[in-house]
């Protein structure tokens, strides 16, 4: 066991208790100075930030198991007091930790296949490929209702993904493509504007597959951008996967190692199958606090 996995092993033995740097850097013989920097080299991630990530990944399995009270697992994982957990847990993962706990089955927040019973669903859970040993991607799951509602889009000419697509507008002021500035205009938005890749059927001759885009309720009647183009969308469920917050500066890594996760998903295993044909796949803007987010159009299996 190297170094950086005897300080792994240590912290986990001791989650559930105060941790310092000198505690560390004590169970492997090194100094702060040098333990933290060899974590940091291997991780990409300083030993507190590593250790909130455990704790907040590792909390969200114990709401799931026994009915706890959200206050008895704030201070089980050393938060201060409730609130301050509540507030940790809503920004890694976008769902209060008391609204996780009450959803007990696939129709709400899904365990990430880490931290499933590997006994009992092992035989089930099999094809799910979320975790890597060498490279943690814990990535959650959420199923959401989508009204019916209408996309306001501009299209690409060619453009496949967001690179492309910013190449072909120019930047805008919030570091995104241009159009992207002007979707965030729309006060009636339904949501925050978002990336799409549109299925065939809903791509013109001419067109590439890649766009920036905002929903709008079915019945909106303002103004449409010049140039920009509408799509009635039919009322859905949305797969949405969320993957662990980054730092900004690893934002490449962390998105693309995000995406390469959720290419491998097999939704039938929690009863559901894609369909790709009634909406298109939408990406929101990644944001290091939030971790990367993507959904995807689902039908249930009969």
């Amino acid at each position: 066991m190297n170094v950086v996995e005897q300080m792994k092993a240590y912290i986990k033995a001791h989650l559930q208790e105060i941790i310092t740097s000198s505690n560390i850097a004590k169970s492997v013989g090194y100094s702060q100075y040098h333990a933290a920097r060899l974590f940091k080299e291997e991780t990409g991630l300083s030993p507190f930030e590593y250790i909130r990530r455990e704790r907040l990944i590792q909390s969200a399995y114990a709401l799931r198991n026994g009915n706890p009270k959200v206050l008895d697992i704030a201070l089980d994982f050393v938060f201060d007091s409730h609130e301050g957990f509540t507030r940790a847990f809503a920004n890694a993962f976008g769902i209060t930790p008391k609204k996780y706990a009450s959803y007990p089955n696939p129709d709400g927040w899904l365990i990430p296949y880490r931290y499933l019973d590997r006994h009992k669903s092992k035989s089930n859970l099999k094809s799910e490929e979320f975790y890597m040993e060498t490279k943690t991607a814990v990535i959650f799951t959420q199923i959401m209702e989508r009204p019916a509602r209408k996309l306001i889009l501009k299209r690409s000419k060619k453009a496949t993904h967001y690179f492309e697509y910013c190449e072909e507008f120019g930047c805008g002021n919030n570091r995104a493509s241009a159009p992207w500035d002007i979707l965030c205009n729309i006060k009636e938005a339904l949501y925050e504007p978002v990336g799409v890749w549109l299925p065939e059927n809903m791509c013109p001759e001419g067109t590439g597959i890649y766009a920036h885009g905002v929903e709008v309720s079915a019945d909106y009647k303002g103004d449409i951008p010049v140039g920009f183009d509408v799509i009635d969308l039919e009322p859905c469920k949305m797969l949405v996967f969320q993957g662990e917050p980054y730092d900004d500066e690893n934002y490449q890594d962390a998105v693309g190692t995000c995406m390469e996760r959720i290419g491998k998903y097999n939704p039938e295993v929690y009863g559901y199958k894609y369909a790709d044909e009634i909406a298109p796949i939408m990406q929101l803007a990644p944001m290091g606090w939030r971790g990367y987010i993507e959904m995807r159009p689902v039908r249930e299996m009969k």
